[in-house]
């Protein structure tokens, strides 16, 4: 038996971070792994770890910015019980004005990408015939508590964010009456090479292995957005409530995220 409910699963941004710990958490005897990512030596390594936990593998080198190789990813598996929608890039303004290439880039890989791949996923479950539960297969699409506040030092990256976490949460409403689940993950800071080159506080840390935990379990819970831990979570709901110029306030009292991240 597999560690989770699901037997095809499929995940992009599987080489590090929270792609890899989420690909560790779900290999057992009996799953079957689609991992994708762009590095391909950092996904062989972990193709190679959650191999040698008892899952079968097949890995594929892949941008999601591609929306026919990402189509064509998705048309090769013979099912989808869950497709984690987890590549994702980050950037932030370095105290200046955020790069056009940098914004494009982000929209780019964090909006265009997801949707390459959550839908023609979608589409493939649709065919699917339900499971004891009704639910035909499920898409998690990793968000952010960044969602929820509007930073001015990464623009792009909360807004792209916030984009896919709506998108996600408001498809879900209507995509049960087909049998298909949508859940925005959102969680706080995960210690990854993302945030490691952030020089501003990052409260309630998350090793990768907990978000990995946390965010499988709420998917297996039903529940359409998942943010955690709980005190990011708030503060960030807090801060996306007051006055924008207080934001800008805030903002300006922190140390910039660099111009591009991990």
């Amino acid at each position: 038996m597999a560690n989770t409910p699901w037997r095809q699963i499929a995940l992009t941004g599987a080489s590090s971070g929270l792609g890899r710990a989420l690909a560790l958490a779900c290999a057992a005897p009996g799953a079957t792994l689609h991992l994708a990512a762009r590095d391909a030596g950092r996904l062989a390594e972990t193709a190679a770890a959650c191999r040698a936990a008892g899952a079968t593998v097949r890995e594929t080198v892949l941008d999601v910015r591609d929306a026919a190789a990402c189509a064509a990813w998705i048309g090769a598996m013979p099912g989808i019980d869950l497709l984690i929608a987890n590549a994702g890039i980050s950037g932030g303004t370095g105290g200046g004005s955020e790069p056009a290439e940098q914004i494009r880039a982000i929209f780019e890989t964090n909006v265009t990408g997801v949707l390459n791949t959550a839908l023609p996923a979608m589409a493939r479950m649709a065919t699917q015939p339900p499971g004891a539960d009704g639910v035909r297969g499920r898409v998690a699409v990793i968000a952010s508590v960044a969602a929820f506040f509007a930073a001015p030092g990464a623009a792009a990256y909360c807004a792209s964010k916030s984009a896919v976490q709506r998108w996600a949460e408001a498809t879900d409403a209507t995509e049960r009456a087909r049998g298909i689940r949508l859940h925005a993950v959102c969680p706080g800071y995960i210690r990854t090479p993302m945030t490691a080159v952030n020089r501003f506080p990052m409260p309630f840390m998350l090793e990768p292995e907990a978000a990995a935990r946390r965010t499988l379990a709420g998917i297996a819970a039903g529940r359409t957005r998942i943010a955690y831990p709980w005190p990011t979570y708030a503060l960030a709901r807090l801060a996306g409530a007051l006055p924008l110029r207080v934001q800008a306030l805030l903002a300006s009292r922190v140390p910039a995220k660099p111009v591009t991240g991990g």
